[in-house]
């Protein structure tokens, strides 16, 4: 649906253009607009791949399952059932450690392992409460190194690009508190009407 939105949004624009006689000014924005969106790409895959990478050697080395046992009292209050050193615990440890560094393209392979293991716990193909939180907790997505938005303000020239770290943690330290409290208010309610 959304690329037939697109198409329709371009093909009036080349109407307007050509209509109005400003056919060689849209054509010349979008050949810039293509460089810079490739340039611009290639600065961000790099930084993405640097931290993937990280993610990867994180998860290799076992620094994920350690990192699991630490955080698994956090886990288990807020996953109900979730044991301690589980292949659950495990894959949220480490979709919830993408997403702190920022790592949204990383985090989600991630996140959507987490979720096919809680899954296995579902009946009748509906969300528990777990598979619930997990998408609420991605949602929020609480950022220590706020890295792609980092890499972004760096590609278009920002002369301070990890200024927004701070406001960043307010914002969402904020809004992972405020979600997970709905939804464990939510929990075994059937809120469809």
């Amino acid at each position: 649906m959304l690329s037939i939105v697109w198409l329709v949004i371009m093909v009036i624009s080349f109407i307007y253009a050509f209509v109005g006689g400003n056919i060689e000014v849209c054509a010349d924005a979008l050949f810039e607009s293509s460089e810079s969106c490739i340039s611009f790409i290639l600065e961000i895959g790099a930084y993405m791949i640097m931290w993937s990478g990280f993610m990867r050697v994180a998860n290799d080395s076992k620094l994920t399952d350690k990192l699991a046992n630490i955080m698994s009292p956090v886990i288990r209050r807020i996953f109900r059932g979730v044991k301690k050193g589980s292949e659950e615990a495990r894959l949220i440890c480490s979709n919830l450690a993408a997403n702190m560094l920022g790592l949204s393209n990383a985090a989600t392979p991630l996140g959507m392992s987490a979720m096919k293991k809680l899954s296995e716990k579902s009946i009748n193909s509906t969300a528990t409460n777990n598979m619930c939180m997990l998408a609420v907790i991605n949602c929020a997505s609480l950022q220590l190194i706020p890295s792609t938005l980092i890499a972004m303000r760096s590609g278009y020239g920002s002369t301070a690009p990890g200024s927004i770290t701070i406001p960043i943690w307010i914002a969402s330290l904020t809004t992972l508190i405020f979600a997970i409290m709905i939804t464990k208010l939510c929990e075994g309610r059937d809120i469809r009407g």
